[in-house]
């Protein structure tokens, strides 16, 4: 497998998760904008954002590569589930795609495969988020030029605490398996110790959002702690 010259800088680094959800004081393109260029002056290799506002507003504001992706829905496939989705993330400025590639059924009724192929032929970076090992094979079979740990956790980032750490586990499992490949830890890291960790464990780069860019989960672990 040929790595790409821009997944080729990731390797070794940090790539930060740059979203807030519905309602929240800081959903809006321009604050995460804000908060994107913070984090690439703090060293942030690339980031990762949801929403073609955001991606555009991103793009404008930053010099790193964007990995965009469009969450529709909150329940089965939905961080772009489907081909449209995937193409107005292109168009909105993403250098990278993170599309959901388990093989979970998807609105438009494709499969992983009837979305990844002609994007892929487009010439258009795909990052897949992942939940199994089979997911993984699967990815890596197909092609993917980034293939990441994203969905192992099976629940929302801002529903995991802080003593939930990452997949370490599948990590290795793919990461042996598949030595050498862009293999991306993301999901519940929380700590630096934890991101060398997933280094350690072979990662090609680690992927750190809600521990970062979150501030009402950061300030709620503390809370919790202060009334343990």
């Amino acid at each position: 497998m040929t790595v790409d010259p821009l997944i080729q800088s990731l390797k070794g680094k940090l790539v930060v998760s740059v979203q807030a959800y519905m309602g929240e004081p800081l959903r809006t393109p321009e604050t995460m904008a804000q908060m994107s260029r913070a984090c690439e002056l703090g060293g942030a290799a690339a980031i990762r954002c949801q929403g073609l506002a955001d991606i555009a507003a991103i793009k404008g504001r930053c010099e790193v590569p964007v990995i965009g992706l469009w969450k529709d829905g909150h329940e089965g496939v939905y961080i772009t589930p489907t081909l449209r989705h995937a193409r107005a993330c292109v168009a909105a400025g993403a250098d990278i795609v993170a599309i959901d590639a388990t093989d979970r059924p998807r609105p438009d009724g494709k499969s992983v495969e009837d979305t990844f192929r002609p994007l892929h032929e487009e010439g258009v970076l795909l990052m897949a988020d992942c939940a199994t090992i089979e997911d993984i094979r699967r990815a890596v079979d197909m092609g993917f030029d980034l293939v990441s740990t994203t969905l192992s956790h099976g629940v929302a980032a801002i529903d995991c605490t802080m003593a939930d750490g990452p997949d370490l586990p599948l990590l290795r499992q793919a990461t042996e398996e598949f030595p050498g490949l862009p293999i991306i830890c993301e999901g519940r890291v929380h700590t630096p110790e934890e991101a060398r960790a997933a280094i350690d464990a072979g990662a090609w780069a680690v992927v750190v959002g809600t521990a970062i860019t979150h501030p009402t989960s950061i300030t709620s672990w503390f809370k919790a702690a202060l009334e343990a």
